[in-house]
C-alpha cells in the first residue's frame, strides 16, 4: 500500500512508520514539526513538512496515496482553558480538513489514532446497582484523600473492572473531546464515501524515543526523567491508580494489522497489554530497573485525571488476530536500552 502517515514524526509516529515499511508499504510522512513537541529536526524518511489544517499541503501530500494513517495531533491533559482553541484547531479542525480531503481523492482507508481518554472513567461495578457511570470525582472528595469514585445511586464503593468499546463515552477534558470528536467524524466520512475507518484507542503507550519533559510527555517518561536526574519519582494521589501500559512497537503492530483488515463503516479497538497495573506499580518497576530512590506518594491530584481505565483489547485479538509481544518488565527493560 502507498500511505501518508500524519504525526509520522513523532514518538509513536516514527515506531509506526519503521513497522510499515517492514511489511513491505511505501510511507509518505506528514508531520508540521510543532515546536513545542520537536525541538530538533527529526531525521524522518519520505518527510513533507506541512501542517494538516493547511488544505493545500493535505492535498498535495495525498496524491498517490490510497491509505491514510492519522496520528497529528496535539497532546496533553488539556487542563484549562488556555490551550481550547489549539486543540480544537489541531485535533478536530485537522482532522476535518484531512477527511475532506480524503474524499476528493478518493480513498477508502482511513486509520484513525484515538484514545482512552473517550471514556472518562473506566468500567466500574456496584455490588447493589450493577454497572455505573461514576460523575467527575468532586474536589472535596480529592481534598480529603478519597480517590475512589463511589455509585452514583447509592455512594457504595464500587468495583473496577476492564473498559470495552461498547462502554459509554464520557471525554472530561479538552483533549478528550476532540479525539471523540474525530472518531465521529471518521464515522461520518466512512458513512458518507462508503470508505473503512478504524479508530485505535490507545491506553497509555511507552517505550524507546518517549519524549523527555515535555508538557506531552506520559507518566512513563515524566518518572524516567526525574530518576535520571537522580530525584524521586513523585507518584499522584495513592498510586493505586489502574493503569494499562501498552509498549510502543505493539501499538505499531496494531496500526499495522488495521491498515490492511477489511471492513465498511467505522469500527473503534481498544489497544492495550490486557494486564492491569497501577500507576505505582510503574514508579516502582522503573526505580527498581534505574537503580534509584524508592517513589514516594505524594496525595497530589490533577482535575480531568481519571481513577482507572484498564483496556479489554479482546475484539483487537479476536477480529484483527492482533496480540502484544510486551509485557511491562519485558517491555521496560526495552526502554533502558535507549541512550
Amino acid at each position: 500500500m502507498k500511505v501518508l502517515l500524519t504525526g509520522g514524526a513523532g514518538f509513536i509516529g516514527r515506531h509506526v512508520q519503521a513497522q510499515l515499511l517492514a511489511d513491505g508499504h511505501e510511507v509518505r510522512v506528514l508531520d508540521s514539526l510543532r515546536p513545542d513537541v520537536h525541538h530538533v529536526r527529526p531525521s524522518v524518511e519520505g518527510l513533507v513538512v506541512g501542517d494538516i489544517r493547511d488544505a493545500e499541503a493535505v492535498d498535495q501530500a495525498l496524491h498517490g496515496v490510497d491509505t491514510v494513517v492519522h496520528l497529528a495531533a496535539k497532546v496533553g491533559l488539556g487542563v484549562d482553558l488556555d490551550d481550547m482553541d489549539d486543540y480544537v484547531s489541531t485535533n478536530s479542525l485537522g482532522t476535518a480538513v484531512l477527511l475532506r480531503a480524503l474524499g476528493r481523492h478518493r480513498i477508502e482507508r482511513f486509520v484513525y489514532a484515538s484514545s482512552m481518554v473517550v471514556y472518562g472513567e473506566g468500567h466500574y461495578e456496584c455490588d447493589r446497582h450493577g454497572v455505573v457511570a461514576p460523575g467527575p470525582r468532586r474536589v472535596e472528595d480529592l481534598e480529603a484523600g478519597q480517590f475512589d469514585p463511589r455509585c452514583p445511586i447509592c455512594a457504595a464503593p464500587l468495583r473496577a473492572g476492564l473498559v470495552t468499546e461498547a462502554a459509554r463515552t464520557d471525554p472530561r477534558n479538552t483533549y478528550a473531546a476532540t479525539k471523540l470528536h474525530g472518531e465521529h467524524l471518521a464515522a461520518t466520512w466512512a458513512r458518507e464515501t462508503g470508505g473503512q475507518a478504524t479508530g485505535l484507542r490507545f491506553h497509555n503507550v511507552y517505550g524507546p524515543g518517549m519524549p523527555r519533559n515535555t508538557p506531552y510527555a506520559g507518566v512513563a517518561a515524566i518518572f524516567r526523567s526525574m530518576l535520571e536526574q537522580g530525584e524521586t519519582p513523585k507518584v499522584f494521589e495513592d498510586g493505586a491508580q489502574r493503569r494499562d501500559f501498552i509498549h510502543v512497537a505493539d501499538i505499531a503492530t496494531a496500526v499495522a494489522a488495521a491498515m490492511v483488515a477489511d471492513g465498511k463503516d467505522f469500527t473503534a479497538y481498544n489497544v492495550g497489554s490486557g494486564t492491569v497495573r497501577t500507576i505505582g506499580d510503574l514508579a516502582t518497576e522503573l526505580a527498581r530497573a534505574y537503580g534509584g530512590p524508592e517513589p514516594i506518594v505524594t496525595g497530589a491530584y490533577r482535575l480531568g485525571d481519571v481513577r482507572h481505565i484498564t483496556a479489554s483489547s479482546e475484539r483487537l485479538r479476536d477480529e484483527l488476530g492482533w496480540k502484544p509481544d510486551y509485557d511491562l518488565r519485558s517491555g521496560l527493560e526495552d526502554l533502558l536500552k535507549q541512550p
